[in-house]
């Protein structure tokens, strides 16, 4: 049998307000299955695919974008190419913003390092 969760248990699990989950399902990024009182029933498909959702805003993917991934992971396997290059272009972007926090760590730690000369020059 298939473990089920209401929309606040999932709320819980996830630690996305109930709000969000529904604005979500409003995008059509979540498609839960209702029951016969309306209530939404979440499994842990569903529950994968939001860590999914998640992990890739996290990553600073725009939720436009994650739409797109989603509409294409719906058409299923044909779509895995496009789905690859999606993810490269998102991890494009990190390693750009890698590089850029790099050079600001370079710069700070070339500052103490300025810094520790003139304080080694005036103790000695």
């Amino acid at each position: 049998m298939i473990k089920t969760y209401k929309i606040s248990e999932v709320a819980f699990i996830t630690g996305l307000s109930i709000p969000t989950l529904r604005y979500y399902e409003t995008l059509g990024l979540l498609k839960p299955v209702r029951q016969a009182n309306n209530y939404r029933v979440f499994t842990d498909k569903e529950l994968n695919w939001i860590d999914f959702i998640k992990r890739a805003k996290a990553t600073g993917m725009p939720l436009v974008k994650i739409m797109t991934y989603a509409k294409l992971r719906e058409q299923g396997h044909e779509t895995i190419k496009e789905r690859i290059a999606i993810l490269e272009q998102q991890e494009q972007i990190l390693h750009e913003e890698q590089a850029k926090i790099q050079g600001h760590i370079d710069f700070l730690q070339k500052k103490k390092q300025y810094y520790a000369q003139i304080t080694a020059k005036n103790e000695a």
